[in-house]
């Protein structure tokens, strides 16, 4: 080998290895980690986290491209033995789109209300925690919000009628916390796409606002609350709905004048006071989850190939509901 060429592969080595060392994480990203690290005690699950070395690189976290100087852009801490409430210090990452806290059962305390900070922010999941407190009404300043999940919490209070504000938000599940009062009238006015909506096993309350019937729902779920009333206006045949769940509520309407999507695939009903018959019309219907049982329907269930493939389970314990799966009418 010439010299020449050794003098290229020295000068190869050195540039590559120039560019490894290179940090390519913002000094103030770094030390708002160091600092979210230090109010989380230090974690073992943030071990990587080490001022010696690059951010870009430690887990938990993305950083963007060159287009924004590799500035953090995800933060995502779940599955770990941490203790704490959420650091203040997440609200001082401006370029952060997507931050998850998930599956953390001794993470405490309100949702942080440094979050507002994050103008950026496009997905927000802090679920399977301790968090308490209300739904925060920030949330809706956050207009490049599309993704909220706040499941499997203990917040209480009411609903932010605000949420109906966020212009591209797809995404709602509010489920499995201690919510109350009414579902805000404003949820049937969303001001952009209409997203699914995740509400079950809440306290919620009252009756479904009428405004609720104007939306074309591709996901409701409203299951397991204290709702009452006229629940047939979730319903369509021209809507696109593809799954409803108001199963165990206290929903009174007359099935036998519901038309259903014929994109609908799930339905679950169960333990409510629904009376009426289930249309004929049904029988025709594509089903991969059908359970109307516990309530006050009568007459003949419709023989149809997505219904009859379901056992009594999903029919009975009705008034006077007849047929396969169930005896014969008399």
């Amino acid at each position: 080998m010439d010299k020449t060429m050794t003098l290229f592969l020295l000068l190869s080595t050195l540039l590559l290895t120039t560019c490894l060392a290179k940090d390519l994480c913002h000094r103030d990203d770094k030390k708002t980690l160091l600092k979210i690290k230090k109010s989380l005690n230090n974690p073992y699950h943030l071990a990587s986290w080490d001022p010696k070395t690059d951010c870009c690189s430690w887990y938990c976290l993305e950083c963007g491209d060159a287009t924004v100087n590799h500035r953090v852009t995800s933060l995502i801490i779940q599955d770990g033995e941490i203790s704490g409430q959420i650091p203040p210090e997440v609200g001082d990452l401006p370029y952060l789109t997507s931050l998850i806290f998930r599956k953390l059962t001794n993470l405490t305390g309100h949702i942080q209300p440094t979050i507002a900070k994050l103008k950026n922010l496009t997905f927000l999941r802090l679920s399977w925690t301790n968090l308490t407190g209300p739904v925060p009404e920030f949330l809706s300043q956050l207009k490049n919000l599309d993704y909220i999940d706040l499941s499997f919490n203990d917040l209480y209070g009411s609903i932010p009628s605000s949420l109906s504000s966020l212009p591209k938000l797809e995404y709602l599940e509010l489920s499995r916390n201690k919510l109350t009062g009414p579902i805000p009238e404003s949820f049937g006015t969303f001001s952009g796409k209409v997203p699914s909506l995740f509400l079950s096993h809440n306290q919620l309350s009252g009756t479904i606002p009428k405004s609720l019937g104007n939306p074309d729902f591709y996901r409701i779920d409203l299951s397991r609350n204290k709702l009452q009333g006229d629940a047939s206006i979730l319903f369509g045949a021209k809507k696109t709905t593809w799954i409803v769940d108001i199963s165990r509520n206290k929903f009174q309407f007359d099935l036998s004048k519901v038309k259903l999507a014929k994109t609908l695939n799930n339905l679950d009903m169960n333990h409510n006071e629904i009376t009426g018959n289930i249309p004929a019309e049904w029988s025709k219907a594509y089903f991969q989850l059908l359970n109307v049982s516990y309530n006050r329907l009568c007459g003949r269930i419709p023989k149809g190939e997505f219904i009859q493939r379901f056992d009594s389970y999903s029919f009975f314990h009705n008034k006077c509901l007849c047929g396969a799966p169930l005896p014969s009418c008399k």
